[in-house]
């Protein structure tokens, strides 16, 4: 059964506001000066400029650009003449300007760096954009790093990141849809996705989720993907957040849909299945083979992540038959000294190492780097000679941590690392048999999940051969040149080597 969170939309009870949605815009200059101070609170950098005895400009100063307000506004209106809204529409040198009566609309456009221009005996207003937003350059991403491939990331304006998803995919085909999320923040997101690729089903569906939204605020797309995920209550993403725009890209050509938030750097991707997380946008630009080895060597280490360190705790604690006659008197002296049962020594050890990665990620760079390595090499040896620990133990929790680093997405890294902890706790109760309790529900749980309606275990439940040449391994591009069957895109073939010219030797 799958629990949503209440997001959705719910009948308000009316309140009593300030000002009304549908009430027009004043003819008089005072009224007109009052009612968007009151709308708006008279903020301490709201500018109310009496250009001529007619004609007033009202803005938010830190939201406007000054040198466009004073050269293609300000300028012109001084050196012209004018008689109505219209006349001044046409004497701008402005791209966007726009007329409006209503005074949500022109609150609206103030808030969003619009130049509010009124003439007074007339109840309509100019609305001519001249916003600016600081934004920081683009720069390589943090936490997708690659050799291979593009060095550059989304950042934080949602104008810059879809010139950059436009710069990848020169298409008409490319639509972009654009809504407002948050009754207060009004945060601006954009679906994207690729017309005659994508599947109408799920573009509407994940329209109409998103549309479904009822909250204040949205400040971040990881909030965005907890709201409409398909499962909200499950530790597993469901949807992949990225910094890559290569990536973002490959999703939407593939038949994804991709959602940007403004004031976000991590573009969604959906939908999205489990093995998919665990593979990076360079193993495309490797040699198949290289690239197979890599996604080959990175599942071997999330399972070494996972179970290494409860088989160490069920093994000591239950199965000393199982392990072989040349490690019992090594395992024996390391354990001789410690006055815990394994499990609280192994989980004692998680819970440090866990410590000092989240110190090391919350400090500066070169501070957190330091803590990482000092700290868990003197922590260790301390804890080691102490007896607090075995050295064995020690070599096991470091490995595991050092496999969980492998995971490309940041998000299903940290869901790697938590479910560890129940895995260890139940080899310390039942041993082996608590580890395959916990492998059954684990399992079962992926398998009743889904993305936006697809199959969460895509492509081995339910199998599709054809999709698994691109998923453990990554076969030549002539074998994976189908879209995968999960997305149910509308055109399936996304490369066709018979039509190839032949190669000249």
């Amino acid at each position: 059964m799958k629990f949503k969170l209440p997001f959705k939309k719910k009948q308000k009870p009316i309140v009593n506001t300030s000002h009304n949605n549908k009430e027009i815009l004043s003819p008089s200059k005072i009224d007109f000066i009052r009612s968007i101070k009151d709308a708006t609170h008279s903020p301490a950098d709201l500018m109310v400029k009496s250009m001529l005895p007619n004609l007033t400009l009202i803005y938010i100063n830190n939201l406007v650009n000054d040198k466009n307000l004073n050269d293609h506004i300000i300028t012109n209106l001084q050196n012209a003449t004018m008689e109505t809204p219209a006349t001044i529409k046409q004497i701008i040198a402005i791209a966007e300007v726009n007329i409006s009566s209503q005074l949500e609309e022109a609150i609206t456009a103030i808030i969003n760096g619009n130049v509010l221009i009124h003439m007074e005996g007339y109840s309509q207003v100019v609305l001519a954009n001249v916003s600016t937003r600081e934004s920081r350059s683009l720069t390589t991403p943090e936490n997708e790093s690659q050799v291979i491939g593009a060095q550059v990331g989304f950042n934080e304006s949602l104008s810059t990141n879809i010139s950059l998803v436009r710069r990848y995919i020169m298409s008409p085909d490319l639509c972009n849809e654009e809504i407002k999320v948050g009754t207060r923040t009004k945060t601006s997101l954009n679906i994207l996705y690729m017309n005659g690729i994508a599947s109408d089903q799920m573009v509407n569906t994940l329209r109409q989720r998103i549309n479904d939204l009822d909250v204040d605020a949205l400040l971040d797309s990881a909030v965005l993907v907890e709201m409409i995920d398909d499962n909200t209550l499950s530790p597993f993403p469901q949807m992949l957040l990225t910094e890559r725009p290569d990536r973002f890209c490959d999703g939407l050509l593939n038949g994804k849909l991709g959602v940007i938030v403004d004031g976000s750097s991590m573009a969604i991707v959906c939908p999205q299945s489990f093995i998919e997380f665990f593979e990076s946008r360079e193993d495309q630009n490797l040699r198949w083979q290289v690239a197979t080895f890599v996604r080959l060597l990175r599942f071997s280490a999330i399972f070494l992540s996972v179970f290494l360190t409860p088989i160490y705790v069920g093994a000591l604690t239950f199965h000393y038959e199982v392990i072989p006659q040349a490690f019992l008197v090594p395992l024996s002296e390391s354990r001789a000294l410690v006055p815990f049962p394994p499990v609280f020594e192994a989980l004692l050890l998680e819970f440090i190492i866990e410590l000092l990665r989240e110190a090391g990620a919350r400090l500066p760079t070169k501070i957190g780097q330091t803590i990482g390595i000092v700290g868990g090499i003197v922590i260790g040896t301390a804890a080691v000679q102490a007896g607090i620990t075995s050295n064995i133990l020690l070599i096991i929790v470091a490995l595991s941590a050092l496999a969980s680093f492998t995971t490309p997405s940041y998000i299903m890294g940290n869901v790697i690392r938590l479910i560890r902890f129940p895995i260890i706790i139940l080899a310390g109760f039942w041993g082996f048999y608590g580890i395959m309790l916990a492998f059954c529900f684990i399992l079962v749980h992926l398998l009743r999940q889904s993305s936006l309606g697809a199959p969460y275990m895509a492509p081995f439940y339910p199998p599709r051969f054809q999709d698994m040449r691109d998923s453990l391994i990554r076969l030549p591009l002539p074998y994976t040149a189908k879209r995968p069957s999960s997305v149910r895109a509308t055109d399936q073939e996304k490369y066709n080597p018979e039509v190839e010219h032949p190669k000249k030797s």
